[in-house]
Protein backbone atom coordinates (compact mmCIF):
# COMPACT_ATOMS: atom_id res chain seq x y z
CA UNK A 1 0.00 0.00 0.00
CA UNK A 2 1.21 3.68 -0.76
CA UNK A 3 1.04 5.95 2.08
CA UNK A 4 1.89 9.18 0.39
CA UNK A 5 -1.68 10.20 -0.16
CA UNK A 6 -2.69 9.61 3.07
CA UNK A 7 0.11 11.95 4.21
CA UNK A 8 -0.76 15.74 4.62
CA UNK A 9 0.59 18.13 1.76
CA UNK A 10 3.27 20.40 2.27
CA UNK A 11 1.93 24.14 2.16
CA UNK A 12 3.60 24.57 -1.31
CA UNK A 13 2.11 21.11 -2.38
CA UNK A 14 -1.58 21.81 -1.29
CA UNK A 15 -1.33 25.15 -3.25
CA UNK A 16 -0.65 23.90 -6.52
CA UNK A 17 -3.34 20.88 -5.74
CA UNK A 18 -5.46 23.92 -4.71
CA UNK A 19 -5.26 25.22 -8.01
CA UNK A 20 -5.32 22.45 -10.14
CA UNK A 21 -8.46 21.20 -8.63
CA UNK A 22 -10.19 24.67 -8.94
CA UNK A 23 -9.39 24.80 -12.46
CA UNK A 24 -11.22 21.71 -12.96
CA UNK A 25 -14.43 21.83 -10.60
CA UNK A 26 -14.85 25.64 -11.81
CA UNK A 27 -19.25 25.70 -12.76
CA UNK A 28 -18.61 26.90 -15.83
CA UNK A 29 -14.96 24.55 -17.21
CA UNK A 30 -15.12 22.93 -20.38
CA UNK A 31 -12.54 21.19 -22.22
CA UNK A 32 -10.21 24.02 -24.35
CA UNK A 33 -10.52 22.97 -28.00
CA UNK A 34 -13.36 20.90 -28.07
CA UNK A 35 -16.96 21.24 -29.66
CA UNK A 36 -18.90 23.11 -27.62
CA UNK A 37 -21.70 20.68 -27.15
CA UNK A 38 -18.98 18.17 -26.11
CA UNK A 39 -17.18 20.61 -24.03
CA UNK A 40 -18.06 20.29 -20.73
CA UNK A 41 -16.87 17.12 -18.23
CA UNK A 42 -18.93 14.17 -18.19
CA UNK A 43 -19.93 12.33 -14.94
CA UNK A 44 -17.09 9.49 -15.81
CA UNK A 45 -14.68 12.19 -16.14
CA UNK A 46 -15.55 14.20 -13.17
CA UNK A 47 -14.89 10.57 -11.59
CA UNK A 48 -11.52 10.27 -12.94
CA UNK A 49 -10.37 13.18 -12.03
CA UNK A 50 -10.09 12.10 -8.13
CA UNK A 51 -7.61 13.44 -5.81
CA UNK A 52 -5.14 11.01 -5.92
CA UNK A 53 -5.23 11.12 -10.01
CA UNK A 54 -4.71 15.07 -10.03
CA UNK A 55 -1.64 14.32 -7.71
CA UNK A 56 -0.39 11.42 -9.47
CA UNK A 57 -0.19 14.61 -12.65
CA UNK A 58 1.37 16.81 -10.59
CA UNK A 59 4.08 14.26 -9.42
CA UNK A 60 4.87 13.33 -12.76
CA UNK A 61 4.86 17.19 -13.61
CA UNK A 62 7.46 17.77 -11.28
CA UNK A 63 4.78 19.86 -8.96
CA UNK A 64 3.64 22.22 -11.53
CA UNK A 65 0.30 22.97 -11.65
CA UNK A 66 -0.15 24.52 -15.14
CA UNK A 67 1.57 21.72 -16.37
CA UNK A 68 -0.39 19.21 -14.60
CA UNK A 69 -3.49 20.71 -16.39
CA UNK A 70 -2.39 20.63 -19.73
CA UNK A 71 -1.21 17.16 -19.47
CA UNK A 72 -4.50 16.36 -17.48
CA UNK A 73 -6.69 18.15 -20.41
CA UNK A 74 -4.98 15.91 -23.17
CA UNK A 75 -5.52 13.37 -21.51
CA UNK A 76 -9.26 13.56 -20.64
CA UNK A 77 -9.35 14.30 -25.08
CA UNK A 78 -7.20 11.28 -25.19
CA UNK A 79 -9.53 9.05 -23.11
CA UNK A 80 -12.54 10.25 -25.39
CA UNK A 81 -10.15 9.81 -28.60
CA UNK A 82 -9.58 6.32 -27.85
CA UNK A 83 -13.11 5.38 -26.93
CA UNK A 84 -12.74 4.34 -23.59
CA UNK A 85 -16.69 5.56 -22.38
CA UNK A 86 -18.04 4.06 -25.62
CA UNK A 87 -16.01 2.41 -27.67
CA UNK A 88 -14.47 -0.04 -26.32
CA UNK A 89 -16.87 -1.83 -24.90
CA UNK A 90 -16.30 -5.29 -23.21
CA UNK A 91 -18.24 -6.54 -26.48
CA UNK A 92 -16.26 -4.89 -28.86
CA UNK A 93 -12.86 -5.55 -27.07
CA UNK A 94 -13.94 -9.66 -26.40
CA UNK A 95 -12.46 -11.04 -29.97
CA UNK A 96 -8.96 -9.72 -29.40
CA UNK A 97 -9.09 -11.83 -25.51
CA UNK A 98 -10.26 -14.99 -26.97
CA UNK A 99 -6.82 -16.86 -26.89
CA UNK A 100 -6.10 -15.49 -23.37
CA UNK A 101 -2.95 -13.57 -24.25
CA UNK A 102 -3.67 -10.99 -21.52
CA UNK A 103 -5.95 -11.57 -18.20
CA UNK A 104 -6.19 -10.62 -14.86
CA UNK A 105 -5.09 -12.43 -12.24
CA UNK A 106 -4.25 -12.29 -8.02
CA UNK A 107 -2.38 -9.66 -6.59
CA UNK A 108 1.39 -8.84 -5.54
CA UNK A 109 2.30 -8.71 -2.08
CA UNK A 110 1.41 -4.91 -2.62
CA UNK A 111 -2.17 -5.70 -3.43
CA UNK A 112 -1.60 -4.67 -7.04
CA UNK A 113 -3.86 -6.59 -8.85
CA UNK A 114 -1.58 -8.46 -11.96
CA UNK A 115 -2.17 -8.54 -15.13
CA UNK A 116 -0.59 -11.51 -17.20
CA UNK A 117 0.67 -11.32 -20.96
CA UNK A 118 1.90 -14.11 -23.15
CA UNK A 119 3.27 -13.04 -26.41
CA UNK A 120 3.20 -16.44 -27.64
CA UNK A 121 -0.58 -16.29 -27.66
CA UNK A 122 -0.87 -13.04 -29.98
CA UNK A 123 -1.38 -13.61 -33.65
CA UNK A 124 0.35 -12.94 -36.62
CA UNK A 125 -1.09 -9.78 -38.31
CA UNK A 126 -1.01 -7.77 -34.40
CA UNK A 127 -3.60 -5.04 -34.30
CA UNK A 128 -5.12 -1.50 -33.16
CA UNK A 129 -7.18 -3.61 -31.01
CA UNK A 130 -4.43 -5.39 -29.14
CA UNK A 131 -3.61 -2.10 -27.84
CA UNK A 132 -6.78 -1.72 -27.03
CA UNK A 133 -7.38 -4.66 -25.10
CA UNK A 134 -4.18 -3.95 -22.95
CA UNK A 135 -5.78 -0.41 -22.16
CA UNK A 136 -9.45 -2.32 -21.63
CA UNK A 137 -7.32 -4.86 -19.32
CA UNK A 138 -5.16 -1.67 -17.25
CA UNK A 139 -8.24 -0.10 -16.77
CA UNK A 140 -10.15 -3.30 -15.39
CA UNK A 141 -7.27 -3.68 -13.08
CA UNK A 142 -7.75 -0.08 -11.94
CA UNK A 143 -11.75 -1.26 -10.92
CA UNK A 144 -10.14 -4.14 -8.60
CA UNK A 145 -7.48 -2.23 -6.80
CA UNK A 146 -8.28 -2.05 -3.20
CA UNK A 147 -7.63 1.47 -1.08
CA UNK A 148 -4.56 2.74 -1.13
CA UNK A 149 -3.53 1.13 -4.45
CA UNK A 150 -2.69 3.32 -7.27
CA UNK A 151 -0.35 1.12 -9.35
CA UNK A 152 -0.56 -2.50 -10.92
CA UNK A 153 1.95 -5.69 -11.50
CA UNK A 154 2.81 -6.57 -15.34
CA UNK A 155 3.59 -10.07 -15.45
CA UNK A 156 5.32 -11.17 -19.20
CA UNK A 157 5.80 -14.35 -19.77
CA UNK A 158 8.23 -14.95 -23.31
CA UNK A 159 7.84 -18.58 -22.93
CA UNK A 160 7.39 -20.49 -26.40
CA UNK A 161 7.45 -16.38 -28.22
CA UNK A 162 9.14 -17.41 -31.41
CA UNK A 163 8.84 -13.21 -32.68
CA UNK A 164 9.18 -10.01 -31.13
CA UNK A 165 6.55 -7.53 -30.59
CA UNK A 166 6.55 -4.82 -33.48
CA UNK A 167 8.78 -1.54 -32.83
CA UNK A 168 5.88 0.99 -33.61
CA UNK A 169 3.53 -1.00 -31.41
CA UNK A 170 5.56 -1.12 -28.39
CA UNK A 171 6.65 2.50 -28.83
CA UNK A 172 2.50 3.46 -28.86
CA UNK A 173 2.16 1.07 -25.97
CA UNK A 174 5.19 2.49 -23.78
CA UNK A 175 4.10 6.20 -24.86
CA UNK A 176 0.14 5.57 -23.95
CA UNK A 177 1.58 4.46 -20.49
CA UNK A 178 4.03 7.35 -19.91
CA UNK A 179 1.92 9.87 -21.58
CA UNK A 180 -1.83 9.18 -19.90
CA UNK A 181 -1.20 6.57 -16.82
CA UNK A 182 1.78 7.99 -15.11
CA UNK A 183 2.56 6.77 -11.62
CA UNK A 184 0.26 3.60 -12.66
CA UNK A 185 2.85 0.79 -13.35
CA UNK A 186 4.28 -1.00 -10.15
CA UNK A 187 6.43 -3.25 -11.89
CA UNK A 188 6.94 -5.03 -15.06
CA UNK A 189 8.25 -8.22 -14.41
CA UNK A 190 9.48 -9.83 -17.59
CA UNK A 191 10.29 -13.84 -17.69
CA UNK A 192 11.69 -16.47 -20.04
CA UNK A 193 13.78 -13.39 -22.34
CA UNK A 194 14.69 -14.95 -25.17
CA UNK A 195 18.27 -13.40 -26.56
CA UNK A 196 17.18 -11.71 -29.87
CA UNK A 197 14.72 -9.78 -27.58
CA UNK A 198 17.63 -8.06 -26.10
CA UNK A 199 18.43 -6.13 -28.87
CA UNK A 200 15.07 -5.36 -29.34
CA UNK A 201 14.97 -4.04 -25.47
CA UNK A 202 18.03 -2.08 -25.79
CA UNK A 203 16.47 -0.03 -29.26
CA UNK A 204 13.44 0.96 -27.30
CA UNK A 205 15.02 1.72 -23.86
CA UNK A 206 15.84 5.10 -25.18
CA UNK A 207 12.32 5.69 -25.47
CA UNK A 208 11.94 5.32 -21.71
CA UNK A 209 11.56 7.40 -18.84
CA UNK A 210 13.84 6.62 -15.60
CA UNK A 211 10.26 6.57 -13.67
CA UNK A 212 9.95 3.05 -16.29
CA UNK A 213 12.77 1.75 -16.99
CA UNK A 214 13.16 1.54 -12.98
CA UNK A 215 9.85 -0.43 -13.01
CA UNK A 216 10.94 -3.28 -15.21
CA UNK A 217 12.45 -6.62 -13.73
CA UNK A 218 14.31 -8.89 -16.47
CA UNK A 219 13.94 -12.96 -15.58
CA UNK A 220 12.94 -12.11 -12.23
CA UNK A 221 13.29 -15.38 -9.32
CA UNK A 222 10.99 -17.66 -9.04
CA UNK A 223 11.12 -20.58 -6.12
CA UNK A 224 9.00 -22.52 -4.28
CA UNK A 225 8.81 -19.32 -1.86
CA UNK A 226 7.29 -17.09 -4.81
CA UNK A 227 8.62 -14.83 -7.20
CA UNK A 228 11.51 -12.42 -6.14
CA UNK A 229 13.38 -9.30 -8.18
CA UNK A 230 17.19 -11.09 -7.72
CA UNK A 231 18.76 -14.79 -6.35
CA UNK A 232 19.97 -12.41 -3.54
CA UNK A 233 16.54 -11.57 -2.59
CA UNK A 234 15.42 -15.04 -2.98
CA UNK A 235 17.92 -16.59 -0.78
CA UNK A 236 17.92 -13.66 1.82
CA UNK A 237 13.90 -14.33 2.47
CA UNK A 238 12.36 -15.53 5.85
CA UNK A 239 8.92 -14.92 6.60
CA UNK A 240 9.81 -11.51 8.36
CA UNK A 241 11.15 -10.04 5.31
CA UNK A 242 9.47 -7.84 2.49
CA UNK A 243 11.91 -8.77 -0.33
CA UNK A 244 9.05 -11.93 -2.03
CA UNK A 245 7.21 -9.47 -4.68
CA UNK A 246 4.29 -12.66 -5.43
CA UNK A 247 3.07 -15.55 -3.07
CA UNK A 248 2.86 -18.97 -4.65
CA UNK A 249 -0.90 -18.87 -3.92
CA UNK A 250 -0.91 -15.73 -6.16
CA UNK A 251 0.59 -17.28 -8.96
CA UNK A 252 -0.49 -19.00 -11.58
CA UNK A 253 1.65 -22.33 -12.21
CA UNK A 254 1.64 -22.51 -16.24
CA UNK A 255 5.11 -20.11 -16.44
CA UNK A 256 5.16 -18.67 -13.56
CA UNK A 257 5.96 -21.38 -11.14
CA UNK A 258 2.56 -20.67 -8.84
CA UNK A 259 0.24 -22.80 -6.80
CA UNK A 260 -2.60 -21.98 -8.58
CA UNK A 261 -3.47 -24.40 -11.68
CA UNK A 262 -4.79 -21.96 -13.70
CA UNK A 263 -5.67 -22.55 -17.31
CA UNK A 264 -7.64 -19.98 -19.15
CA UNK A 265 -10.88 -20.58 -20.06
CA UNK A 266 -12.88 -17.67 -22.31
CA UNK A 267 -15.95 -19.16 -21.79
CA UNK A 268 -15.80 -19.06 -18.57
CA UNK A 269 -13.59 -16.23 -17.49
CA UNK A 270 -14.61 -13.53 -19.18
CA UNK A 271 -17.98 -13.37 -18.62
CA UNK A 272 -16.92 -13.63 -14.63
CA UNK A 273 -14.81 -11.11 -14.90
CA UNK A 274 -16.62 -8.48 -16.71
CA UNK A 275 -19.52 -8.64 -14.16
CA UNK A 276 -17.38 -7.95 -11.49
CA UNK A 277 -15.77 -5.47 -12.95
CA UNK A 278 -19.30 -3.53 -13.58
CA UNK A 279 -20.69 -4.47 -10.09
CA UNK A 280 -17.45 -3.02 -8.56
CA UNK A 281 -17.59 0.00 -10.88
CA UNK A 282 -20.85 0.61 -10.12
CA UNK A 283 -20.92 0.39 -6.61
CA UNK A 284 -17.94 2.98 -6.62
CA UNK A 285 -19.77 5.67 -8.50
CA UNK A 286 -22.75 4.71 -5.72
CA UNK A 287 -20.62 6.28 -3.40
CA UNK A 288 -18.79 8.69 -4.98
CA UNK A 289 -22.25 10.27 -5.82
CA UNK A 290 -22.76 10.17 -1.94
CA UNK A 291 -19.85 12.18 -1.42
CA UNK A 292 -21.11 14.80 -3.84
CA UNK A 293 -20.21 13.35 -7.45
CA UNK A 294 -17.56 16.26 -8.15
CA UNK A 295 -14.20 16.56 -9.22
CA UNK A 296 -11.50 15.91 -6.34
CA UNK A 297 -13.11 13.20 -4.50
CA UNK A 298 -10.40 10.60 -2.75
CA UNK A 299 -10.73 6.95 -4.78
CA UNK A 300 -9.22 6.13 -0.72
CA UNK A 301 -12.38 7.36 0.19
CA UNK A 302 -14.59 5.86 -2.38
CA UNK A 303 -12.93 2.42 -2.10
CA UNK A 304 -12.96 2.16 2.07
CA UNK A 305 -16.75 2.89 1.83
CA UNK A 306 -16.99 0.17 -0.95
CA UNK A 307 -14.82 -2.69 0.53
CA UNK A 308 -16.92 -1.80 4.15
CA UNK A 309 -20.33 -2.09 2.37
CA UNK A 310 -18.94 -5.37 0.76
CA UNK A 311 -17.80 -6.56 4.53
CA UNK A 312 -21.19 -5.62 5.96
CA UNK A 313 -22.95 -7.98 2.82
CA UNK A 314 -20.98 -10.97 4.05
CA UNK A 315 -21.44 -10.45 8.01
CA UNK A 316 -24.15 -13.26 9.57
CA UNK A 317 -26.74 -13.15 11.58
CA UNK A 318 -24.60 -12.74 14.87
CA UNK A 319 -22.58 -10.27 13.16
CA UNK A 320 -19.41 -12.27 12.49
CA UNK A 321 -17.95 -12.60 8.98
CA UNK A 322 -18.06 -15.19 6.78
CA UNK A 323 -15.08 -17.30 5.49
CA UNK A 324 -14.80 -14.54 2.48
CA UNK A 325 -15.91 -12.05 3.98
CA UNK A 326 -12.89 -9.44 2.71
CA UNK A 327 -13.20 -7.46 -0.82
CA UNK A 328 -11.73 -10.81 -3.10
CA UNK A 329 -11.46 -10.56 -6.37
Amino acid sequence: MRLHHLLALSEKNQTLYDRVLEHFAAVDYTLPNVDQERAALTVDEKFWLSYECILRFLRATNWNAGSAIKRLEETLKWRREFGLYDKITPEYIEPEATTGKEFLFGYDTHGRPAIYVSPSKVGAEESHRTIQLTVWMAERAFDLMGPGVETLALLVDYADSTKNPSFGMCRTTLDIIQTHYPERLGLALIAHIPWLLNAFITLLTPFMDPYTRQKLVFNPVINENGLFRTAADAEAWDADSTTRIFEPAQLIQEGWNGSQQFMYSHCVYWEALVKLCEERRSRMFVAWHRMGGNVGIKEWDVKVAVRDETIDAHADVGGTLTENGQLQS
